[in-house]
């Protein structure tokens, strides 16, 4: 029987007379306890000895308090209960500043701003930064956004504060965005605390009250009516300088000409008085004589002479082509041919006088 028993054990099997040998053996509650906490603490070994990082993400591996930045995306080992890691998301991020970006609705105390002419105006920014060393934005400060906003907030109301309200509003945008963006990265890099400033756009710029607004539009719309009306004015400008200068250049080349043309005859009148005055020094009289004859040609053709009679009676009048020979006819000819004679000694005689 009892090989039959220790078959049946053997095998797996009971008796069935209920002897030492039936009963099944038992394993104790202390080894089942062991067993399953041997199994946690192997689970718990698995899963917290590694860390994964992605493609977009950066870890802090801090090692008995020391923190040291893990940068490589993978599957990574860590030492459990001795290495905790901490990670950062570094894909580019933004916040808004001037209004909400989830409700869409103004914050005034962020966007209204004075300019530089003593005007208010409302001005609404949105800021992109990205971390770019994941142990200084989580050491070098405990709330590295809030010194970020609070720096924006400084550049932005420093640098539209030296701006006037047109710039703000229309053509000076660009260059304010870049003035703002340049302090920005100046006083993060002396703050050091891990984030680094991508950009900062004006998203709105806007007067404050509606009615400031409609004062606005006006003084624009006035602007671009001055803009106009010069615009207008240089081009009838433009227009007329060619016609003007043209006859300026004219006047100019007459009066060069006139100015020549008076040279000229002054300079042969020269000449002609030399040539004279050479002829006058070899023969006194003669020159004299011929210089009176030739002024008499040029004068008397145009005057007419009246001669009084002996008796005192009567006058005639004879003209003085008969003194050249071209008298008409009948007793005016003859009658000029007296007066002739007659003016023909006068004038030798005062000849001869002088």
């Amino acid at each position: 029987m009892s090989g039959d028993s220790f078959r049946n054990r053997r095998n797996g099997f009971t008796t069935m007379d209920g002897g030492e040998g039936g009963k099944p053996r038992k394993f104790s509650n202390g080894k089942i306890i062991g067993i399953v906490v041997t199994a946690l603490v192997v689970i718990i070994l698995l899963f917290n000895s590694t860390y994964e990082i992605k493609e977009q993400e950066q870890a802090v591996l801090i090692t008995l308090g020391q923190a040291a930045a893990v940068t490589e995306p993978g599957l990574h080992f860590k030492i459990p209960f001795i290495q905790q890691v901490k990670k950062v998301n570094t894909t580019i991020q933004g916040f808004s500043i001037g209004y909400s970006s989830s409700s869409n609705e103004v914050i005034a105390d962020e966007s209204l701003m004075i300019t530089s002419d003593f005007n208010f105006i409302d001005v609404d920014f949105y800021v992109e930064y990205r971390y770019s060393d994941p142990v200084k934005a989580l050491y070098a400060s405990q709330f590295p956004l809030e010194i970020l906003r609070n720096i924006s907030q400084s550049c932005i109301r420093t640098v539209i504060g030296s701006y006037p309200v047109d710039d703000v509003l229309t053509t000076g945008k660009n260059e304010i965005q870049a003035a703002i963006k340049e302090m920005i990265i100046e006083r993060l890099e002396i703050q050091d605390i891990g984030i680094q400033l991508v950009n900062i756009t004006i998203q709105d710029s806007e007067p404050p009250t509606a009615e400031v607004m409609e004062a606005f539009k006006a003084v624009e719309t006035a602007k671009q009516g001055k803009e106009t009306a010069l615009n207008n004015a240089n081009k009838y400008r433009n227009e007329q300088l060619p016609s003007a200068q043209a006859k300026a250049d004219g006047i100019l080349k007459d009066a060069e000409a006139k100015k020549t043309e008076r040279i000229n005859e002054a300079m042969a009148q020269v000449a002609r008085f030399d040539a004279m005055y050479q002829e006058y020094i070899k023969n006194p009289a003669v020159t004299r004589q011929r210089m009176f004859f030739e002024a008499m040609e040029e004068v008397l053709p145009d005057l007419k002479v009246i001669i009084q009679s002996e008796g005192g009676d009567v006058q005639t009048i004879y003209p003085l082509e008969s003194f050249t020979g071209n008298s008409d006819s009948g007793s005016d000819s003859a009658s000029g041919s007296g007066g002739s004679a007659a003016a023909s000694s006068s004038t030798a005689d005062s000849a001869e006088g002088n």
